[in-house]
């Protein structure tokens, strides 16, 4: 099987899962997020521990990134008030107190790289709910009880970073010349960075009456945003494989590599997307 046809049938179920997940059912969209978080998260500590020589706090560092993104969902759902939401802090800083306990030869490198991938992995995916929970739009697969909940902001947003990485591989590999960041990606081509975005624009353009929530200059801009913000969150995850001397974060998806390979984009765009909404919607 050639890499081109491996790594698209590979895309194919990752549209199935994570579209099906987020858009079938209030509890499928809580469960396929702690999913993506979760196995983002585990494959970061395992290429620290794997190509840094560094022992992390796997099951802390899991626990406390579970506990947000649960306490996020509980929150943005109604069910929690907001004044419980501080309850991450003592969760946070509970690694800080095992870390005594550990004798390891450089803990602060540990900790460091066990609170790290709170900041850049848990945090900006655990703004999903609150993009989902009391919004209207787009309606869930199967019914429910509650109210006001639409994933239409998160199956927008990953149509359209699927749309923008797409057309970004399609034009780089045929038309690619000029490099975008060539000591970080040596792949990556401003010829496919701008063909990925016109596509995505293009899409949002066509799909905005559908999705709702904002108008078409509003998707368009959010396609744009899309663009530039996931771009980065790719080449920032390149930069940390780069410095690992490894080429994918795990292999649970052929073609695709592992979890962080494939949200990387998602981790660093959403929260602009978020807050365009926010401010615009």
């Amino acid at each position: 099987m050639n890499e081109f046809l491996r790594r698209t049938l590979t895309g194919a179920w990752i549209v199935i899962f994570i579209l099906g997940g987020f858009w079938l059912h209030p509890v499928t969209f809580f469960l396929t997020g702690l999913i993506i978080v979760a196995g983002a998260q585990y494959e970061y500590y395992l290429m620290i521990r794997e190509h840094h020589e560094v022992k992390t706090q796997v099951i802390p560092g899991m626990v406390t990134g579970a506990v947000i993104y649960t306490t996020s969902t509980l929150v943005a759902a109604g069910i929690v008030p907001w004044k419980y939401f501080p309850v991450i802090v003592p969760a946070i800083i509970m690694i800080m107190f095992i870390e005594l306990y550990r004798k390891e030869n450089k803990p602060f490198d540990s900790l460091a790289h066990t609170l790290l991938p709170l900041i850049y992995i848990v945090v900006p995916l655990s703004m999903f709910p609150f993009s989902a929970f009391s919004h209207s739009g787009l309606d869930s697969l199967l019914t429910h009880g509650i109210t006001e909940f639409s994933p239409g902001i998160i199956v927008g947003f990953f149509i359209l970073l699927w749309t923008n990485d797409s057309g970004a591989y399609i034009i780089g590999i045929s038309f690619g010349r000029h490099r975008l960041m060539e000591r970080i990606s040596p792949k990556k081509s401003w010829e496919g960075f701008f063909g990925g975005l016109v596509l995505a624009a293009a899409v949002a353009w066509l799909l905005s009456d559908w999705l709702g929530v904002v108008n078409t200059a509003g998707w368009v801009i959010i396609s744009i945003i899309i663009s530039i913000a996931g771009t980065y969150g790719d080449l920032v995850e390149s930069m940390l494989k780069r410095s690992l001397g490894v080429k994918d974060s795990g292999n649970i998806m052929p073609g695709h590599g592992g979890f962080l390979d494939r949200f990387d984009s998602a981790i660093l765009s959403f929260p602009f997307v978020f807050l365009f909404i926010i401010l615009f919607g």
